[in-house]
This record gives structure tokens, sequence and C-alpha cells, in this order.
């Protein structure tokens, strides 16, 4: 028989995550949170309103009657992309929300926030037949939550780095990038020589085992299949900084035979000369500053490079005689204990997101979470220093289109063995 939640423990991870994303606008001045400087990109208010619409739609709605809903317009302001659910503002135009204010927002998710403790402490009291959806539910929602945190984030940096005045967001040892300076194999991947790791290859095992397991998992990580590899090498360290300088120095962004012929043109249309967040003379003259959440700081020719789109990683590996690895490749290497820095960034694969054979979405609304964009984008793994401890696995399947590089995105070579 299943045990009934912990309500005390469970209540406190809540109140945790929770906590934690309205932190992140802790310092931001009002005009920042309706902050938005592309289409892609979302400002921190809408993000914060967003994730309580989560909870209150597909949890709340249903399982407490007597919750206290929003004003049923904000539903349109704030549903991302789900058309089951109805109508939606367009992305674009979520940096026009000067109202509701952030303290109706705030506000609100105190609302949410007490009516979710007060579903969990009665979740116990139910057959658990009755509670085990519900729980499932509120865990999808506290992950989609800590999405949200490191989206937050991202989608600032891109944001201050738009304005000439170039405003650092925070800085010193308990600002994000001091994760990036200094996480997992942070000081290993400056010191490593970044030789190839070979693995045998054949038939292997990847994805989630789901139910057989414990811990949370996406539905675009089931089901665990089989699958073969030919043997592989594949690089202990991310590239560098300083790797991907070579690359540029040696014309990388002027040889259209390094590219996707989409890749070329964007590149082109955009003028595309270095990573995104590169600052300096360019050219002969080189790059010298990186921009950060912690505002310009000194460009790190040990670091990994970051914010590169799948287009100017699969470039550089092409222009190092070698390629991108495949999303099986890489989860076979990184359970084998092969690669010394997981976590420093979301690692683009070769792989383009598709559905892992015997793939079903969930029932429902929620079952547009991930399934309905395995078209046109490319799959990333691992997680980056932006991602809330404990929100990372190896089974990850994080995606993007191939265009995309204002996330903390990085590239790792492999190549064929023998």
């Amino acid at each position: 028989m299943e045990s009934p939640p912990d309500t005390a423990a469970l209540a406190h991870r809540l109140g945790s995550i929770r906590r934690q994303s309205e932190a992140l606008i802790a310092g931001l001045q009002p005009e920042d949170l309706c902050l938005q400087g592309m289409a892609d990109a979302s400002p921190p208010k809408w993000h914060l309103g967003h994730t309580g619409w989560f909870f209150e739609t597909f949890l709340l709605a249903t399982e407490l009657p007597e919750h206290e809903p929003a004003d049923s317009r904000w539903g349109y302001l704030f549903n991302s992309y789900y058309d089951t659910v109805g109508e939606r503002l367009a992305r674009p135009l979520r940096g026009l929300l000067t109202r509701p204010t952030i303290a109706e927002v705030l506000a609100w998710r105190q609302r949410v926030d007490a009516s979710l403790v007060l579903l969990i402490e009665r979740l116990d009291q139910r057959p658990p037949a009755q509670r085990s959806a519900p729980l499932a539910l509120l865990e999808l929602g506290l992950q989609h939550e800590q999405q949200h945190q490191e989206l937050l984030l991202m989608d600032l940096l891109d944001g201050f780095a738009r304005n000439p005045l170039e405003p650092a967001y925070r800085s010193g040892p308990d600002g994000p990038e001091a994760g990036y300076a200094n996480g997992p194999g942070a000081s290993e991947c400056a010191t490593a020589d970044g030789g190839w790791r070979a693995h045998p290859g054949g038939l292997v095992a990847i994805g989630h085992p789901g139910e057989e397991a414990a811990g949370f998992h996406f539905d675009n990580e089931t089901p665990r299949h089989r699958h073969w590899l030919e043997p592989f090498a594949i690089g202990g360290r991310l590239v560098s900084n300083g790797d991907y300088a070579a690359f540029i120095a040696d014309g990388g962004y002027r040889r259209p035979e390094l590219w996707m012929s989409e890749g070329w043109a964007l590149a082109t249309e955009r003028g595309w000369q270095a990573p995104r967040y590169w600052r300096g003379s360019g050219g002969a003259q080189g790059w010298e500053w990186e921009f950060t959440l912690a505002g310009r700081r000194p460009l790190r020719p040990q670091a990994p490079v970051r914010h590169l789109s799948w287009f100017e990683a699969e470039a550089y590996a092409r222009w190092a005689g070698a390629r991108l690895a495949t999303e099986a490749e890489w989860e076979i290497a990184a359970a084998a204990g092969l690669l010394a820095d997981i976590g420093q960034l979301w690692e683009w694969s070769a792989s383009p997101y598709r559905p892992y054979p015997g793939f079903l979405p969930a029932a429902g609304a929620v079952g547009e979470y991930n399934g309905k964009f395995m078209s046109s984008q490319f799959v990333l793994r691992g997680h980056s220093f932006l991602t809330p401890a404990g929100h990372g696995r190896l089974t990850y399947r994080n995606f993007f289109p191939p265009g995309s590089r204002w996330m903390a995105s990085g590239l790792r070579l492999a190549r064929n063995a023998g």
C-alpha cells in the first residue's frame, strides 16, 4: 500500500522552492521586472506569474474548489503555450504587462502557496488511489518552477546585455557567476588536458527507468530503451574560451564550408563574430571581455565557452576535425564517469529532439509540456551553473532551436573510434 505523503517535508520543500523564485528578483528595480529583450525571452514578473498560474490551473482548480483564483483574465496573460487551456497573449508582448503590478503578483503567489499547503495537508487523508495524481502534478509544478528560475536568469542576462550601461544583476560570492567559476569540476576543467575518453560502444540502455526508479523525471526522458553505439571517444572537458578563440582567429565565422547552410545564413544575417556575450575590439585584436550576470568581466581563456548556438557548436566541431556527441553517447559516457565537468553548462548534442521509442505524452493539457516541441529542435544534455541544486540528472533532455544562444550552452567534442 502506498504510504501517505510526509506533509511537513513536502510543505517545506514547496515553500523553499517558491521563495527561491522570489529571491531572484531581490535587488531588481520595478523597471527590470518588465524587461523583455527579445521575443524568445520573458520578463521576470511574467515568470513569477506564470509559475503561479501553472499550479492554479492544473492542480488547485480541480483539487481544491475553495481556492480563491486570480482574475480570470490573468490566465490569458500568463498561459505560456497550452492551447487546450485557452487563448493567450502573444509571447513577444509579455514585456508590455505593466499590470498586474508585482505586488499583486506576489500576493497572488501567497494565496496559491497557502492553498497548496492546505491541499498537501488533506492529501494524507485520501485513499492512495486519490492522492497519486495530485501529488504527481504538485511535483511537476515544483520542477516546472525550478526550470523557470533558470530561465529567469538567462532571460535577464539577455535583456541587460542589450543595455549600453551593461548593468550587473548580482556579483560577489553569492552571485550566479560564482557558480560558473567555482562549480562542480571547475578546477579540473581548467587544468585537464582535455584528452579523449574512449568507450567501446555496444548495446546500451538509455533514458529514465520511469516508475521503476525513485526520483522525478519528465515524460520525454522515458521510456528507457536499448540503443546501439559504435565505438567512440568523447572529450574529457568542455571546449574552452581559448579553444574557441583559435577557431575565430582561423576565420571560423568567415568560412561557409564549416557551417550548415541555415546556420551560415543566420550568422551572416545577424553579424555573428563570436559567442553571444563576448566583448572587445574583435578582429585581429581579439576579444578581451565577456558580459555576465555580474557585469563585464575579463574573458578567461581556460573557462568553458558559453552562449553558443547549435550552429556555432557544430561549426567548431567540424573545424576541430571532430563532431558533437549524440545524446546517447553523452549519457553513457556521463554514467561511466568519463566526463569531469558536468554541471558547468548545458551541452549541445548532435541529436535532434525526437520522442524515444514508445513515448506517450501525459493525458490532458499537461501532455503539451514536452511532446509538442519534438520538431525543429536539438537536445542539450547535463545542466548548468544556473540550474537549481538537485534539479539536474543524467537522463535530463533539454531542447532549443539550433539558432538559440542566450542560454548557458556550451559544447564537448566527440569522434568515431579507430
